[in-house]
């Protein structure tokens, strides 16, 4: 069973930082792939940032050239640094990771359990 741990939430000014990390109990090399997720009061969880097994990243509009996704393969973690936050970031932030378990490409999802990043105007 996959277990997800995130970390590094917390509450900031406007214009800060945080990074975020979430720790996988099994490999994450063996993941199709890895995402960081977020979802605020009465709004869709939505996608933030993701990463493939392969190194490709693909960021929300709202937060491309403010957030960058990575990871470290000998640590089983991903990351998610974020800079010059926004009120409108303010959101509870999932891990995701995801598995291909078919030929068809259908995917697992893997949640952790969230980690609330509250921006301050």
């Amino acid at each position: 069973q996959v277990q997800l741990v995130e970390s590094g939430g917390g509450l900031v000014q406007t214009g800060g930082s945080l990074r975020l990390s979430c720790a996988a109990s099994g490999r994450i090399s063996s993941f199709n792939g890895m995402g960081w997720y977020r979802q605020a009061p009465g709004k869709q969880r939505e996608l933030v940032a993701a990463i493939t097994s392969g190194g490709a990243t693909n960021y929300a509009d709202s937060v491309k050239g403010r957030f960058t996704i990575s990871r470290d393969n000998a640590k089983n973690a991903v990351y998610l640094q974020m800079n010059s936050l926004k009120p409108e970031d303010t959101a509870v932030y999932y891990c995701n990771a995801n598995t291909v378990v078919n030929v068809e490409g259908a995917l697992r999802h893997y949640w952790g359990q969230g980690t609330q990043v509250t921006v301050s105007s």
